[in-house]
């Protein structure tokens, strides 16, 4: 009788942990999706923020890879809004390290 109880009781505790551990992911989840949304918003918000240096007209919103592309009569410059821990992925070093190296371009197309 002792044995059943004790194997019940043990089933029971790992229901419990995989239910807690389901949670946990799903919290997980939901919080990094709501992380990825407020720095979404406030990419769009950064160039009319106090501490932005330059003049918010000459900001053009691109998204993706870089946020976007600040216009200024004496040059022109890529930024990227980073909030909380977040770091620069793979591409966007790739764009920083080509920028630096001075493997700009500019090409009017005609059609």
């Amino acid at each position: 009788m002792a044995d059943g109880l004790l194997i019940a009781a043990v089933v029971l505790l790992v229901i419990v942990l995989i239910a807690t551990l389901k949670n946990n992911i799903s919290l997980r989840f939901r919080l990094r999706s709501g992380a990825v949304k407020h720095g979404k918003t406030m990419e769009q918000l950064m160039p009319f923020s106090k501490g932005y240096p330059y003049d918010p007209r000459g900001f053009r919103f691109i998204g993706d890879p870089i946020d976007g592309v600040q216009f200024n009569e004496d040059g022109v410059v890529f930024v990227e809004f980073k909030t909380g821990n977040a770091s620069l992925s793979a591409r966007q070093k790739k764009i920083k390290e080509n920028i630096e190296k001075k493997r700009v371009e500019f090409k009017e197309m005609n059609s």
